[in-house]
């Protein structure tokens, strides 16, 4: 049910920004309020509060939408989404407009974790390896996770490759038990 209410929302956000030009804004609002959601328990835990009031959460996604410099159709979205009750459907939303701007900019977006974080050289070498396998301009969600050890996990679409040393050790380790 959120997926289709999200949906919905995303389709009338990208839409409108469509026709008036703005999708590089409303991309940049996106990236903007996926980290923040990421990055504050405390935004997720308000959004998704069914004790919140409906008018103090408006107030709040106001203020939020304000000290982000979030653009005014993105700032009235989240204002419609709190009148009618919506804001839990929020992240969905967001990660829905990002899939749709990126397929009408042509772009695929590679979830990429490693386990330190990556050099501009190294990315840039990385981008340039998947735009030429795929065919398309390729861009990088980036995450660090010590646990790999070494190597990569790259996400593309619904191919998946993990060269990290920690799932080579797992594979050996699996061989090592059939064995004995």
């Amino acid at each position: 049910m959120s997926l289709g209410i999200a949906g919905r929302y995303a389709q009338a956000l990208f839409e409108l920004a469509k026709e008036t030009g703005a999708l590089d804004m409303l991309e940049r609002d996106a990236d903007a309020l996926q980290d923040a959601l990421m990055m504050s328990s405390d935004l997720t835990a308000l959004i998704t509060s069914p004790v919140v009031e409906r008018d103090d959460q408006a107030r709040a996604m106001a203020a939020v939408a304000a000290k982000m410099g979030l653009s005014s159709l993105m700032g009235n979205t989240i204002a419609l989404m709190a009148q009618k009750r919506r804001l839990f459907v929020l992240p969905h939303l967001v990660a829905d407009v990002m899939r749709r701007i990126a397929v009408e900019k042509g772009v695929m977006t590679a979830e990429v974790t490693a386990p330190t974080a990556l050099t501009d050289a190294q990315v840039t070498a990385l981008m340039n390896s998947l735009k030429a396998q795929v065919g398309k301009d390729v861009k990088l969600k980036t995450t660090v996770d010590a646990s790999l050890i070494g190597g990569l996990v790259v996400k593309l679409g619904s191919v998946m490759i993990d060269t990290s040393v920690k799932a080579k050790l797992a594979a050996l380790q699996n061989a090592m038990k059939e064995v004995g």
